[in-house]
């Protein structure tokens, strides 16, 4: 059965710093990325699997608010929610804390479902969808 929500752990590498070294903007959004991968992954649903029954994912809306910064070497907490279930989208909130408990980062990621041959939307796959609205 699907938890309400999944934890994810990242450390902040150097090189996920910028110049003043904070966390530069946009690797908030891989770290968040690679929370969904994991979350999938541990339901059993591997994405390279899934690409060879046309079923990929893209990234159609992310807004994304900056509470304060991380820096190099920290270890972050990222909790993922589905808060909407689609038969051709979820929408994620996902929340970056530091080891604290700090709200850094939030993020509502509108996520659809698409064939990758022709780039057009499609349904999630069933047992895909079972596995997520069993936890919601």
């Amino acid at each position: 059965m699907l938890k309400k929500t999944h934890q994810f752990q990242v450390r902040v590498y150097y090189e996920d710093t910028d110049a003043g070294g904070i966390v530069y903007y946009a690797n908030y959004l891989k770290f968040m990325e690679r929370a969904r991968t994991e979350w999938l992954r541990e339901l059993g649903h591997e994405q390279d699997k899934m690409l060879e029954q046309s079923v990929a994912f893209v990234v159609k809306r992310v807004e994304m608010h900056n509470h304060a910064p991380a820096r190099f070497n920290q270890l972050l907490s990222i909790e993922s929610q589905i808060v909407e279930l689609k038969g051709a989208s979820l929408t994620f909130r996902q929340e970056i804390k530091d080891p604290q408990g700090h709200k850094l980062v939030t993020a509502d990621v509108k996520i659809a479902c698409v064939d990758p041959v022709v780039m057009k939307p499609r349904k999630l796959p069933a047992t895909l969808l079972g596995d997520l609205s069993s936890g919601i």
